[in-house]
């Protein structure tokens, strides 16, 4: 029998997982606030239910997307929430990029189960419709295995880290490189300018040159630097944020990366 999957947070990221999800075959019970999120998933084959405890309760699997550690709080824990009121050998995967220390909490706060796993993502909306996003998965690996055929319905490569937290420390790092190459790519266009060169001639020049990142690739598909800035800067302040605290609280100094990050000509602070 296929696994029953819950799942809650239905936005920008959340929406295209479920209908691939959907597609894929599972019964997929889901908790969405607004009616014409609702109406589409619907439409698509999913069950809509009205709170995240009912999709929990029926789930073998409940998938989390949510944009905030406040919201991931909200959701999970007290006693209408999906760690309430997931069966105990459920599995629990948190997409929600935010602090360690929050996801520790919310195990903690339920030793008996559900199996709670932090599962940070690396893509886009259009990486998940097409079925390739990464997903890096922390926790104990029976479970983490047992989620595999789950997430591979929107995700091309899956990867465990280690113990709970481990994919939320891996992916903080990712995501502070990944800020500190777009400063670094829009720096290079600054001397690109002064060198007469148009800002679309020069990344279309990286993207098959050495000096190629998949930050100027991200660059060149959004449609140039402003374009860039509007659409990802708001998810880069916040997973700057993120990482700036963990750090902060662990004692660790990110040094020149921070630099990079605070000083150059996007709006990441």
């Amino acid at each position: 029998m296929s696994q029953v999957v819950g799942f809650v947070g239905a936005g920008q990221m959340g929406e295209p997982m479920v209908v691939r999800l959907v597609r894929a075959g599972f019964r997929t019970v889901v908790f969405a606030r607004r009616e014409p999120v609702r109406e589409r998933l619907r439409a698509e084959g999913a069950e809509v239910v009205d709170s995240a405890a009912e999709a929990a309760a029926v789930a073998d699997v409940v998938i989390a997307c949510l944009f905030s550690d406040a919201q991931l709080i909200e959701v999970l824990g007290g006693p209408e929430g999906v760690l309430a009121n997931a069966r105990p050998d459920a599995v629990v995967v948190s997409h929600t990029t935010g602090a360690v220390s929050t996801v520790k909490d919310l195990a903690a706060a339920r030793p008996d189960g559900p199996t709670l796993l932090d599962g940070p993502v690396s893509g886009s909306a259009e990486d998940i419709a097409a079925g390739k996003l990464t997903v890096l998965l922390g926790g104990p690996a029976d479970p983490v295995e047992a989620v595999r055929p789950v997430l591979a319905s929107y995700a091309e490569t899956i990867i465990g880290t280690g113990a709970l937290g481990s994919a939320l420390g891996v992916k903080l790092v990712n995501n502070a490189l990944f800020a500190a190459n777009a400063q670094l790519v829009a720096l290079a266009a600054q001397v690109g300018r002064e060198l007469g060169i148009e800002d679309g001639q020069l990344l279309r020049a990286l993207s098959v040159a050495s000096g190629r990142s998949y930050a100027a690739d991200s660059i060149l598909r959004t449609g140039g630097f402003a374009k860039f800035e509007q659409r990802a800067a708001p998810f880069l302040r916040k997973d700057v944020a993120a990482c700036v605290a963990a750090t902060a609280d662990l004692g660790i100094d990110l040094g020149q990366l921070a630099a990079v990050i605070t000083e150059g000509p996007f709006d990441l602070s």
